[in-house]
C-alpha cells in the first residue's frame, strides 16, 4: 500500500527487533516525501498504510475482523488512530472513518492482482525474513502496474 501511495518502502521484515518499542510481528521502514502532500493527504495515506497489514491478514484469515479489537494489530490501530486525529478530531467519527478505511482496504486487497502481490511478498518474507526496497518495488510493480 505504501508504494502505491507515493512512499518508498526501504525494508520490511517478519523478524523485527523488539528493543526499541512494543513487541511487533512485522515491521516496515517507510520513507515519505511529505512536501509532495498536503497535511490532510499525508494523514490519509498514513491511515491506509497503518491499516494495510490488518486488512491483508483479514483476507488471509478469511474473516473480516475489527482491527481495533485484535491484539496483534494494536500498534497498527494506534498509528491509524493518531494519524486520523487531524482528519477527525471527534472520536466517534474517527472510529467510523477508520472502519471505512479498513473496509476499503479489504475490498482493494481482495482484487486478484493486489492479492497476488501480497502473496508474493509473504512468500519472499517467509524465505528471507527481510526484503529491501528494490525487492518490494519489483514484486509490487509486477502485480500492480
Amino acid at each position: 500500500m505504501a508504494t502505491r501511495l507515493g512512499a518508498r518502502v526501504t525494508s520490511i521484515t517478519i523478524r523485527p527487533d523488539w528493543d526499541d518499542g512494543p513487541e511487533r510481528y512485522g515491521d516496515a521502514e517507510i520513507l515519505w516525501r511529505t512536501s509532495e502532500f498536503t497535511s490532510r493527504e499525508f494523514a490519509e495515506r498514513q491511515v491506509l498504510v497503518a491499516l494495510a497489514g490488518p486488512a491483508a491478514e483479514m483476507i488471509y484469515r478469511g474473516e473480516p475482523l475489527h482491527p481495533g479489537f485484535v491484539a496483534e494489530w494494536a500498534e497498527d490501530w494506534r498509528q491509524a488512530w493518531k494519524a486520523a486525529a487531524e482528519l477527525m478530531p471527534d472520536g466517534r467519527r474517527r472510529v467510523r472513518y477508520l472502519e471505512q478505511a479498513a473496509s476499503s482496504l479489504f475490498t482493494t486487497f481482495s482484487d486478484d492482482h493486489c492479492w497476488s502481490a501480497i502473496a508474493a511478498i509473504v512468500d519472499a518474507l517467509l524465505a528471507h525474513e527481510r526484503l529491501e526496497s528494490e525487492e518490494v518495488t519489483a514484486i509490487v510493480d509486477q502485480w500492480c502496474p
